[in-house]
């Protein structure tokens, strides 16, 4: 009978309780709700790239099955906890009285505790930390929620997620962290002494390792098998010890895309399946690496590499940085701004083909060049500090010669070219007269992504659409930003060794097996070496340099990052060449012949309307009239600290012969103008009052200082 008091006392406990058990949540809501520690990024084709820790204050690993967890663990939890665990209902009855007998109700919570109870307490804060004032009342609602627990679930249910949400020592949460951290295996593989440490582990999570080897101990005793305590302090001070160690669970995860795994993953709560393809990403990598390496001696440590999709705009690879060779390996280079050196010069290009103010074959002057600006004369070199003199706009393009462009960017003006790399994604920080003539020599700041991008837009026929890195994301709307026929007319140039041949000779490394159109970049003190190029079906960029900025040593466009642009290139087309695109309907082809013999006779693509057999260089009359300055759009801003009578506007232009100048719909008279605040219209007009050119700008007023004129 004195057995049965305590026994009876809880019975009435549990019947006069005010309330019914806790709405606990179905094992599929708990399923439903885990939260790993760690996301993991997916390739396209379902295989593992990335795993990325987004949660810092646990660590918890996927969700383990049951038939997943070693039965030796299975085992040896049962002993330490819940012994009966397979014939109650969710109060051990035996042991509860048992602990109310023995006085340990209130000072050991674990005495009566079953694997149910606890897990309603893991389920459910109130049920853990205990609301109520007294642990007794705790209890009482433990147990009644540990019996709903079991009308509701299975027990195979229940002791899964048990295996799944309980705490075993710090930070680890799981028996799936609790394998892959501490004894560096799958739960399935735990042995029986490992199984017995961690149900100790559960008992005591923050014991010492000679407490913890104690209590395994007496588990392993209570299965039979007392012999495997020998040595178990050793093993429980060695296991313990690997809290503080290298994170296992990371180590032994993939590791190709920590860039965009940590940018994809940071809000997720699952896997992602990204756009990327694993073997493609993993030769992206290795190579970069491998031909950095080989630069040894030349100062470059850092590098990235990107590959798209031309169809579908889907990123296919992105290796953020050269890894181990970097100091600044976290630093995602693909997203970084540098200065793009000369990869923008195509779309300079393209614009003065669709205006149909120069054409493939046009001759441009390569010789010495000093232009004025607001900052001084800007005087351009090329990369070889020589001339070639009279050159074609295809021979100018693909040899990357520096003065032609600068050249055709007075013709195009900065804000116009500034105006067309905003319309390819680049987003600018400042105004195309801010960069100015340096503009068409590569002088803004860009990223490897806006720059593969735009060339994946000329690939396109001219359609700019924006990438995709997740395959559920929904494709990007493409949008003309380039003329079809200019677009391919910048391909097959960018794909002409012989127009190349002037600089980088007829077998370089911008050469690949099948089809492709590629160009080269270095900005100011060899500080950014790029290489972007792309065939039929894809568009690859190549990024080599230093993240602190610091300049290379001797690396050009063909010893930097060209190498890498066409080892990837060549895996991508292994056993599947890809032959050039069609030409558009605006395309034909001519055959031409220079007057002068300036360049040798060819076949030659034009856009309809402006295609010429002969070749010739013009005189001044014959020169279309075009104003150079002011630039359209351009600000003026009156300096007051200047007499007014000193700051002037002297309009310039090309080939303007007899043209006159009229401001806001009057004539200019005399070869400058003493500017006025506000908007304005310049426009060049022939005898006979025909606008030969026009452009808009705005002057900005200044205040006069007090005593001066």
């Amino acid at each position: 009978m004195k057995r049965l008091l305590p026994a009876l006392a809880l019975v009435l406990a549990f019947r006069c309780a005010s309330s019914a058990a806790h709405a606990l949540p179905s094992y599929a809501d708990v399923r439903a709700a885990y939260r790993p520690s760690d996301a993991l990024l997916l390739d396209r084709h379902g295989a593992p790239l990335q795993q990325v820790r987004v949660d810092a204050t646990v660590r918890r690993l996927p969700w383990v099955a049951l038939a997943d967890v070693s039965p030796a663990l299975r085992a040896a939890l049962l002993a330490s906890e819940d012994k009966r665990f397979y014939q109650h209902a969710g109060v051990d009855w035996d042991a509860v009285a048992a602990a109310a007998w023995g006085g340990l109700w209130h000072s050991r919570t674990r005495g009566a505790s079953t694997i149910t109870m606890q897990l309603a307490g893991l389920l459910d804060d109130d049920l853990r930390r205990g609301a109520a004032p007294r642990s007794g009342s705790r209890k009482v609602a433990q147990a009644l929620a540990a019996q709903s627990l079991e009308r509701n679930w299975r027990k195979d249910q229940i002791l899964e997620a048990y295996l799944n949400l309980v705490s075993f020592r710090g930070e680890l949460v799981g028996v799936h962290a609790l394998a892959r951290i501490l004894f560096g295996k799958h739960p399935d593989g735990l042995d029986q002494v490992e199984s017995a440490l961690a149900a100790a582990l559960i008992r005591a999570p923050n014991a010492a390792p000679a407490l913890v080897a104690r209590r395994a101990c007496a588990i392993l005793s209570g299965q039979g098998a007392p012999g495997l305590c020998g040595g178990l302090d050793g093993v429980a001070q060695l296991v313990l010890a690997r809290m503080a160690g290298p994170d296992r669970a990371v180590a032994g995860a993939p590791q190709l895309a920590p860039h965009l795994g940590r940018r994809l993953l940071a809000a997720a709560g699952g896997p992602v399946a990204s756009t990327l393809d694993a073997g493609l990403q993993r030769h992206a990598r290795d190579a970069l690496q491998r031909h950095l390496a080989a630069l040894g001696g030349s100062n470059v440590e850092d590098g990235a590499v990107l590959v798209l999709d031309n169809a579908s705009g889907d990123v296919l690879a992105w290796v953020g940085s050269s890894g181990a060779l970097s100091d600044a390996g976290q630093v995602d280079a693909v997203l970084a701004l540098r200065q793009a050196g000369s990869t923008l010069k195509p779309f300079l290009y393209s614009l003065a083909l669709e205006q149909r103010w120069l054409t493939a074959a046009s001759l441009l002057d390569d010789s010495p060049l000093n232009l004025a600006t607001a900052s001084g004369l800007y005087m351009p070199q090329n990369y070889d500090q020589q001339y070639k003199g009279l050159v074609s706009l295809r021979t100018a393009l693909a040899s990357s010669l520096n003065i032609p462009a600068v050249r055709t960017l007075v013709t195009v003006t900065p804000e116009r070219l500034f105006q067309r790399l905003q319309a390819l994604g680049f987003n600018l920080r400042e105004s195309g007269d801010y960069y100015g003539y340096s503009l068409a020599l590569g002088s803004a700041d860009v990223s490897l992504l806006a720059l593969t991008n735009a060339y994946r837009a000329l690939a396109a026929g001219g359609l700019y659409q924006p990438v995709r890195t997740v395959l559920a994301a929904p494709a990007g709307r493409p949008t003309p930003a380039v003329d079809p026929g200019a677009a391919w007319i910048i391909g097959d140039i960018l794909s002409d060794p012989s127009a190349r041949a002037r600089t980088f000779g007829l077998d370089s490394v911008l050469s690949t097996r099948s089809w492709s159109a590629v160009k080269t970049g270095t900005s100011k003190d060899m500080r950014d070496n790029w290489c972007i190029g792309y065939s039929a079906r894809y568009t690859v960029g190549v990024w080599v340099g230093n993240a602190s900025g610091a300049p290379m040593w001797n690396v050009s466009g063909v010893t930097g990052a060209a190498p890498v642009w066409q080892d990837v290139m060549h895996y991508l087309h292994a056993g599947a060449p890809a032959p050039q695109p069609p030409a558009p309907g605006s395309v034909q082809a001519q055959a031409i012949r220079y007057e002068d013999r300036a360049e040798a006779a060819r076949t030659e693509f034009f856009l309809a309307g402006t295609a010429q057999p002969v070749i010739m260089r013009a005189d001044a009359a014959q020169i279309s009239p075009a104003i150079r300055y002011p630039t359209p759009g351009m600000v003026v801003a009156l300096d007051p600290d200047i007499p007014p009578s000193r700051q002037r506007i002297r309009p310039v232009a090309d080939g303007a012969g007899v043209a006159r100048w009229r401001l806001d719909g009057k004539p200019l008279p005399g070869s400058d103008w003493a500017p006025w605040p506000g908007r304005h219209a310049l426009a060049l007009v022939d005898a006979g009052g025909k606008v030969l050119d026009e452009v808009h700008f705005e002057v900005r007023g200044a205040v006069v200082r007090e005593g001066r004129k």
